[in-house]
């Protein structure tokens, strides 16, 4: 980078906060409600007096999970660091330099979610997640041959399929599951090591954040994002859920194109490259993340440069064609993936419940810091397109953290009302949900640590009380 931020932020260069408003109290109030509201209807949809009704196809409307509370020994780490980031996590973020801020985030998003994910134990929190029926892991064996499986990838998808694949190895396109392979080859093999790397992998999504907002909205607003950041309550699914590492490939695809669109790196051109390769890969990962191209496109617009649109076209266009010529049709996989999606319960969850449980599961994993910064960047959005067609600058970078959060928001609803994400959202949506609590940076800074404690909150008691399936 040609800027390595190598002395703490001062106070002049701090964004201005406007005064604290009731609304954003009473924002978290209606999330509250929001959520409670679909739970009750969820509740009543998916059992009725004599026991379970069926329609919805989960346990604990809207998420995915039994209700289990317990504890056990991530416990201690976790209220451990729950308390160190609400007390220290601000000020903290405001002295260090910046590498060594983006260093700490990353090792204090690890011990977060690595605490998380050891509530449940070492088996069942991180060991046994990716080795059950549904999973990854449950087609490592019929890989041996790496092309061949790719050249009859789609020939067993469907469930009516010979020797169909396992449901998540199905709903996806083979670079999930090849990440897997891979593990296994170079003697990472089993669910202890794929969870340690989703878990690892996926802690680096937080870093890939601060880098995107820094290189947007400016080096406060990232200082500002990055307790928030940390102590997601996100982290619950991150650890250990290949959706985590997913959330990190498209987090650093979009820092990297923000650092190339800003021109923030040496050789911007190599980065949109780079970006462009992880965006590839990307879409091979996960057919729904093809809508990560919503928030790219709103950085190249706001930062008014098309400069990194060939070399990002370039590097994804690549990674197409190496599976391509490997024998994987990415349409065609699509295509059967449908198919498959209303074999299975998709087709008895109603689409009139899910279009609003959907919405409670982002609530219940971004927090409801994020959803008042969410608020914020929501009213903000409207002045600041209006001021980015006038040209008129904004010192403090809240304009361009609102609309990219804005962007956010619009990939969420579109995989909404896609009617393709029915449940299980609280997993499948961790690309999109990680950036809503950066959103919590446009709140009042004397409020910061409150909105923490809410997080952490809200994240101890999803751990505790519940165990989540993925």
């Amino acid at each position: 980078m040609t800027e390595t931020g190598t002395s703490p932020v001062t106070p002049a260069t701090e964004p201005s906060e406007g005064p604290r408003r009731p609304a954003d109290l009473w924002t978290a109030v209606l999330a509250v409600i929001f959520v409670g509201v679909v739970a009750v209807v969820g509740w009543i949809l998916e059992y009725d007096g004599e026991g379970m009704n069926g329609d919805l196809h989960v346990n604990w409307p809207p998420l995915y999970a039994d209700w289990l509370p317990h504890v056990g020994p991530g416990t201690p780490a976790a209220l451990t660091v729950a308390v160190a980031v609400v007390a220290y996590g601000p000020s903290v973020a405001s002295r260090l330099s910046w590498r060594r801020l983006a260093a700490v985030t990353w090792v204090v998003a690890m011990a977060w979610t690595w605490s998380l994910a050891l509530i449940d134990g070492w088996h069942r929190g991180v060991a046994n997640r990716l080795t059950t029926e549904h999973e990854y892991l449950q087609g490592i064996d019929r890989f041996s041959d790496i092309g061949a499986a790719l050249e009859t990838f789609t020939q067993h998808i469907l469930m009516a399929a010979d020797n169909s694949w396992a449901a998540h190895i199905a709903g996806h396109p083979p670079g999930a599951v090849l990440t897997f392979v891979l593990l296994d080859r170079i003697g990472l093999e089993g669910g202890g090591w794929a969870g340690a790397w989703c878990i690892t992998v996926g802690s680096t999504a937080t870093v890939a954040i601060l880098v995107t907002v820094r290189a947007l909205a400016g080096e406060g607003i990232a200082r500002r994002a990055a307790p928030f950041v940390v102590l997601a309550p996100n982290a619950v699914l991150v650890g250990a859920s290949a959706d985590g590492y997913f959330a990190a490939v498209a987090a650093w695809g979009l820092a990297l194109l923000a650092l190339a669109a800003t021109r923030a790196v040496r050789l911007p051109a190599l980065t949109a490259l780079a970006a462009g390769l992880l965006f590839g890969l990307l879409v091979y990962l996960s057919y729904g993340l093809a809508l990560m191209a919503i928030p790219a496109v709103a950085i190249l617009v706001y930062t008014r440069t098309a400069r990194p649109l060939p070399p990002v076209l370039v590097g994804a266009l690549a990674v197409a064609a190496a599976f391509t010529l490997a024998g994987f049709y990415w349409w065609e996989g699509y295509d059967l993936l449908v198919e498959r999606y209303y074999e299975g319960v998709a087709e008895h969850r109603p689409y009139s419940y899910w279009l609003w449980g959907n919405l409670g599961n982002a609530v219940l994993m971004a927090g409801l810091a994020a959803v008042a910064g969410v608020r914020r960047a929501v009213v903000g959005a409207v002045g600041g397109v209006r001021r980015w067609r006038a040209r008129v600058g904004d010192a403090t970078g809240r304009d361009a953290l609102a609309v990219f959060v804005v962007a956010i928001l619009l990939v969420i609803a579109v995989a909404d009302l896609s009617g393709m994400s029915k449940a299980e959202t609280e997993r499948i949506w961790l690309p999109f949900t990680v950036w809503l609590p950066a959103a919590a940076a446009l709140l009042p800074s004397r409020d910061h640590r409150v909105w923490l404690v809410a997080q952490a909150v809200l994240a101890l008691a999803l751990n505790h009380l519940l165990l989540t399936s993925w």
